[in-house]
């Protein structure tokens, strides 16, 4: 059998109460359950509210969840429950204008579902590079740079000929569709949707 995926063993080691493994868990999606919290309007109080909510539910749900490549999207669901709940209890308490008495009406909310598919396509990169050689993370982030590093950059800093730099960013662009990460993102979202799924415009939004 395979070994378990860095994902999988952060999972199972925290539901067995390993501190370490429960805070990597919380650093590595605190911000997908943000972005998708504040997708829906919420205030930063009410989407830290949000976010405490999610992690509580998790906590509950840890030792029993089956499949823990499916995480990502299970906060994402959570997350969204979640916010949903409190924007409702945010609309039933209106302000009222002073002057007239009567509630000021609020601007209609974007749909959430354009930002979420963002935070969800960047958390699936982020943990995709994770799951490959050191060398290729350092390729791509190299490559995905603001603005991107040159291609004699690139060899001088990773003692690469110029000439394989281009067929190795795509080698490494290949490995990286094919880890469990960025494949479970591009079978759980509508190709309609969704970006590449890893390619260098994907890779320069990922932190």
């Amino acid at each position: 059998m395979a070994e378990a995926s860095a994902l999988s063993r952060l999972v199972q080691a925290s539901a067995s109460g390993d501190e370490a493994a429960w805070n990597e868990l919380v650093l590595r999606y605190s911000a997908l359950v943000l972005t998708v919290a504040r997708s829906y309007g919420l205030t930063p109080a009410d989407a830290q509210d949000v976010s405490q909510t999610v992690w509580l539910r998790l906590v509950e749900h840890l030792a029993s969840l089956r499949q823990p490549e499916a995480l990502p999207g299970w906060l994402v669901t959570t997350t969204r429950r979640e916010s949903i709940r409190q924007a409702g209890q945010a609309r039933r308490v209106l302000p009222v204008d002073p002057r007239t008495d009567s509630a000021i009406s609020k601007c209609e909310e974007p749909d959430p579902d354009a930002d979420i598919l963002r935070a969800e396509l960047r958390q699936a990169l982020r943990d995709g590079l994770a799951e490959l050689p050191a060398r290729d993370q350092w390729l791509l982030r190299l490559r995905a740079a603001d603005p991107p590093k040159a291609y004699h950059e690139i060899s001088q800093l990773l003692g690469m000929p110029i000439g394989s730099i281009g067929p190795t960013i795509k080698r490494s662009l290949d490995r990286l569709r094919e880890t469990s990460a960025v494949r479970g993102y591009l079978t759980a979202t509508p190709a309609a949707a969704r970006g590449k799924g890893g390619d260098q415009h994907e890779l320069a939004e990922v932190d």
